[in-house]
């Protein structure tokens, strides 16, 4: 993570005095110009067209066009708030060829962009969208913060923007396998696209690479990190200076500028350091044409990534890991249908668990991995087989407490290989493995290499050996599966008695103030983390394992409300810990000082006032809600470090907590989720109904988009139901 400094203060030194680089000035003012022209003619032919009054924007956004929003603040609604604007940048085009001049111009460039894209979606509908995949063209809220946890926890460790061409396919895709392999998020721009499908590369939202469409479309890529920046990092509208300050400080952004050159790629790509992002092109500069640590050449594709991640500041540490395919978050979504898979294991179709636990040294030989019953390799295409994985560690600072929060890991590593597909965990895991991972010689020992290097690079602290058993045997998988049973029943039966009553302290995650630097996420027993990815038994482990990361014990002291849930100690850490702006936080309501909101939460917790209860709503749910808001608008609201009464971002297992907003009538207040949601969590919903008293048909007295998404109009449903909330004191 880089320091914060005044933010010109990056540019000391870059250019020497008498050696500006006065052609790539020249090359920057032509792009912008040619960029805003394109665009002053585009929106004259659309105003015509549509009229001044005619809507535009993008799908799946609450930031106006995104760009434009983020460093002027103008929110841009309709076609004719455009023209003045485009004006503007103009008249900012001025012939003095110097390097502040340059940014400037790169900035107006950005402007150009965003509004000829903007353009283009006069055209989208939902029945005929602009972009089929893999191509993405423009990338929504919902798909920002779904990976927004990767970007603060640093899983994702940085962005790399490719735009033009490599010298052939297949220096594009070792260009890109060295990221992807890295972990790192890529945006795709002109036409190394074509090339990287020349050689079956993947791309898509799913695999964190997104291949945005050509020319002006990279401007996709400048957006994303803007929001980012509002999302994640509570920037508000329109301050210019703090959003660069901010992408230069923690969007770990380059770009990578291949193949020949033209005046609006140079324009753009100053737009790119204008925002702190530095540029490496594969193509030699001349002197009057390089900008030291800022606009680079380095011609040799084997040293390019490593020169653009230098540059950047990047670190990536990670051990070698011996698998014939390529490893890293990006294929985390990937999907392998059962036509693509070469053969599956576990699923219930066939028995399967998977386990960690700990061994004595004189157990298990570091780096083995036992493969017990046959592999992939002597059983048909589309066969299924029994699974287990049994990972054995042992270390000094190893806990039997940590061995669920090292079992949940392999659900992560798994997927992270290319061609492997992982769901649930425990006895129910289940496992498949392409044809094309099988066809580069992919066998089940690769999996174990995979697991034992992740385990030894990611936990080194309480991790020293590392031996990894996978077996395929069904009777040998029978008989471990009971064992591992047994250790499941034994971890749930701790879990149960654990209570926010019965523990004398509680645990911070300040992760996402990486991104968010003024939100708190206080964990208890009963309450995981808004991330939905840390339990309190988790972040326990998290400070055993680092007593100086982001999960810090703080002890219940100073009791100030026991039904709303506040404690003095609580008080002042958070009041310490978020740049001294929030005084008091309640655990247990919603409606008076309520927990913080990143940006990473699963889901939101809104206020119905005229239904007197409350909905909820998941970032996978695009469409209208009761609130008035669709996911994204509320996201824009609550997101940032945010503390509002009525609203609060939340982790999806808060909803079947005995603690969920106990202060306010707890689960008898939810009137409305998504139907998705709800039937997701049907079964966990109806145990927490039961225990309440509610009984288990509560359920179906929740409304969902299928009764409406206003709240008048899901009013004659509640009473129908008979919905305790409409009879319950009201909220305010």
């Amino acid at each position: 993570m880089t320091e914060q400094v005044n933010f010109e203060q990056i540019y000391d030194g870059c250019i020497e005095p008498g050696r500006e680089p006065k052609k790539l000035f020249q090359c920057v003012y032509d792009g912008a110009i040619t960029a805003l022209s394109y665009a002053e003619n585009l929106l004259g032919k659309a105003i015509s067209q549509y009229g001044a009054e005619h809507p535009v924007g993008y799908p799946d956004t609450a930031y106006y066009l995104p760009v434009i929003a983020c460093i002027s603040g103008e929110r841009v609604t309709t076609l004719g708030e455009l023209p003045p604007i485009l004006n503007r940048m103009r008249a900012r085009v001025k012939e003095e060829r110097t390097f502040q001049n340059m940014l400037l111009w790169g900035e107006s460039t950005w402007y150009a962009a965003e509004i000829i894209e903007a353009l283009r979606y006069l055209e989208h509908t939902p029945e005929k969208p602009l972009h089929v995949p893999p191509w993405t063209g423009f990338v929504g809220d919902p798909v920002v913060r779904q990976y927004g946890l990767k970007m603060v926890d640093w899983t994702i460790p940085g962005e790399a923007v490719i735009i033009g061409r490599a010298r052939t396919s297949k220096d594009a895709k070792m260009i890109v396998d060295s990221l992807m392999a890295k972990g790192m998020m890529l945006f795709l721009c002109d036409e190394i696209i074509e090339q990287l499908l020349e050689e079956n590369v993947k791309m898509g939202a799913e695999f964190i690479s997104y291949p945005v469409g050509k020319f002006t479309q990279v401007v996709h890529a400048a957006n994303y990190a803007l929001r980012a920046g509002m999302m994640f990092g509570g920037v508000p509208l329109g301050q210019r200076e703090a959003q660069r300050d901010y992408q230069r400080r923690r969007i770990m952004a380059f770009v990578l500028y291949l193949g020949e050159r033209d005046v609006v790629k140079d324009a753009a790509c100053a737009g790119a350091i204008f925002a702190g992002y530095p540029v490496i092109t594969d193509q030699p500069l001349a002197d009057d044409e390089q900008i030291k640590d800022w606009f680079i050449s380095e011609p040799d594709y084997k040293k390019i990534v490593q020169v653009a991640l230098e540059t950047r500041g990047i670190q990536i540490t990670s051990i070698d890991i011996d698998a014939p395919i390529t490893i890293g978050p990006a294929f985390e979504g990937e999907s392998i249908r059962r036509k693509d898979m070469h053969c599956e294991f576990g699923g219930q179709r066939t028995p399967g668990f998977e386990l960690v636990k700990m061994a004595g040294t004189d157990k298990i030989e570091d780096g083995k991995v036992n493969i017990i019953g046959p592999d992939i390799d002597t059983v048909e295409t589309g066969a299924s087989l029994p699974i287990g994985i049994l990972v054995e560690v042992c270390g000094r600072k190893m806990q039997e407490d940590f061995e669920p929060v090292l079992e949940r890991r392999i659900h992560y590593y798994a997927n992270y290989g290319e061609g492997i597909w992982h769901v649930a965990q425990r006895d129910i895991t289940w496992v498949r493995i392409s044809k094309e991972a099988y066809n580069k010689g992919f066998r089940l020992k690769h999996l174990g290499n995979i697991l034992y290097a992740k385990f030894k690079s990611e936990f080194p602290s309480i991790v020293d050996r590392v031996q990894v058993t996978i077996i395929t045997d069904e009777a040998a998988v029978l008989k471990m599966r009971e064992e591992a049973r047994g250790y499941y029943q034994k971890r749930d039966d701790r879990l149960r008695q654990l209570r926010d009553e019965t523990v004398d302290t509680f645990y911070s995650c300040t992760l996402c103030q990486s991104f968010a630097p003024t939100h708190v996420c206080m964990v208890s027993p009963q309450r995981v983390g808004l991330c939905g990815a840390v339990s309190w038994l988790d972040a326990k482990a998290s400070y055993e394992i680092n007593p100086h990361g982001p999960n810090q014990p703080v002890p219940k002291e100073g009791i100030i409300d026991e039904v709303k849930g506040q404690w003095q100690s609580f008080n002042e850490f958070i009041f310490q810990n978020s740049q001294q702006t929030v005084t008091a936080v309640n655990f247990y309501t919603v409606m008076e000082y309520p927990m913080t909101s990143c940006g990473c939460f699963e889901c939101i917790l809104a206020l119905v006032p005229e239904c007197n209860g409350f909905m909820v709503v998941s970032r996978e749910y695009g469409g209208m809600t009761p609130s008035g808001m669709t996911f994204s608008n509320l996201a824009g609201a609550i997101g940032g470090g945010a503390q509002m009464p009525g609203f609060m971002g939340i982790g999806r297992s808060y909803l079947s907590s005995p603690k969920f907003i106990q202060a306010d009538g707890g689960l008898a207040r939810l009137i409305w989720m998504p139907k998705d949601l709800k039937e997701d969590l049907r079964e966990r919903l109806a145990e927490a109904a039961e225990a309440a008293g509610l009984g288990r048909d509560f359920v179906d007295s929740i409304a969902d988009e299928t009764i409406g998404a206003g709240g008048e109009g899901i009013l004659p449903f509640l009473e129908e139901k008979g919905h305790p909330a409409l009879t319950m004191e009201p909220l305010f």
